[in-house]
């Protein structure tokens, strides 16, 4: 997932690194502070970055962004359902949604993936007030999913561990801000 707060060039460098652990690497959009032109010029880059190595992009909460860059969509909590959605998007693109709760994992019907967070207390987001779910919260709530679930959510190599049953792992700090954002992805795909 990306984070604009770092500097530019640090986030340019650090996504291209980790998508060099192949096309199993996707990147997430996600810049709620953007206004909307800014929000598609970095879809579009970001997209000229995943396409050419067959990374999938996803565009958090803009499915109008996502249909001008060919990404595929990932709504976020209280917004549009995935029955609302898959009507206005080609074959073969993917929904994701965001998953807290057991109403959120009832509203997750019809969704190719689901983020379930926070697993545990989130690095990229310290004013997060909600209680981590843990390795226990998690499962719950994957298993009541119509999809796969991915975890979010304060996650490190040895933390995924405790989450077997993760279909996939959605990471901000543990990839971006490390050392060699290429090794900290090939950490988290080794855990599946």
């Amino acid at each position: 997932m990306t984070d604009w707060r770092l500097p530019p060039e640090r986030l340019r460098w650090a996504l291209t690194r980790a998508l060099d652990a192949g096309p199993e690497v996707a990147v997430q959009h996600r810049h709620p502070e953007a206004t909307g032109r800014q929000f598609l010029e970095q879809a579009r880059e970001l997209a000229a970055l995943c396409r050419p190595r067959g990374n999938p992009l996803f565009v958090n909460g803009r499915v109008d962004i996502a249909l001008l860059v060919g990404a595929h969509v990932h709504l976020p909590a209280h917004g549009p359902v995935p029955a609302d959605v898959r009507p206005h998007l080609p074959p073969g693109r993917w929904i994701s949604t965001a998953v807290h709760d057991t109403t959120e994992a009832q509203g997750a019907l019809g969704a190719d993936l689901a983020l379930v967070s926070p697993v545990f207390a989130p690095g990229s987001k310290p004013g997060d007030t909600r209680a981590p779910l843990g390795p226990e919260g998690f499962r719950a709530l994957a298993a009541s999913l119509p999809c796969p679930a991915l975890a979010l959510g304060g996650l490190s190599p040895e933390r995924a561990k405790s989450l077997p049953e993760a279909a996939g792992f959605a990471v901000i700090s543990a990839v971006l801000e490390a050392e060699d954002p290429a090794d900290a992805a090939r950490a988290m795909l080794r855990r599946l």
